[in-house]
């Protein structure tokens, strides 16, 4: 439960914006612009607090960021790491996953791969209370559904 003080010092929002930006990329051209521009949003301050939080990452890399516009034209961001399906592609070296996940297999990884991942999300906010094994299984799940076979070891 809230209490008074917490009630009366929150902020209206006005939207909640999601967007995937490239790492280190945040120029106030589209797709940031427009998406920041019609909630009055500053622009410059946006780019660059959003560039310097993802300074660690190689440039280019998709991050997914949730933006929270208050009324009074300030704003609050989150940043992701980028999604599994990129770790996975990039980790197995493809362009694109399997055309028929289940019939035909574009690749294979090996559980080290799988371990590591599991590793690089379980600092995302959504996964830091979740057990490693269980980030895991939802990692293998999304590997076999891009055609992706996880094998114990790769021979």
């Amino acid at each position: 439960m809230s209490t008074l003080k917490e009630i009366l010092t929150r902020r209206p929002v006005a939207a909640t914006i999601r967007l995937t930006v490239p790492a280190g990329g945040a120029r106030p051209a589209p797709p940031v612009g427009p998406a920041l521009g019609q909630y009055r949003l500053n622009l410059m301050a946006f780019c660059k607090d959003f560039n310097a939080r993802t300074q660690k990452y190689k440039p280019d890399t998709p991050m997914a960021v949730t933006i929270t516009a208050f009324k009074d034209n300030t704003f609050e961001f989150t940043v992701k790491s980028p999604s599994v399906t990129w770790y996975l592609k990039k980790a197995a070296g493809i362009e694109s996953g399997s055309s028929r996940p289940g019939h035909v297999i574009a690749t294979t990884l090996s559980l080290k791969h799988i371990y590591e991942l599991a590793k690089i999300k379980q600092s995302d906010p959504y996964c830091q209370y979740m057990s490693l094994e269980s980030i895991c299984k939802s990692i293998i799940g999304t590997a076999n559904t891009m055609g992706i076979k996880v094998v114990k070891d790769l021979d």
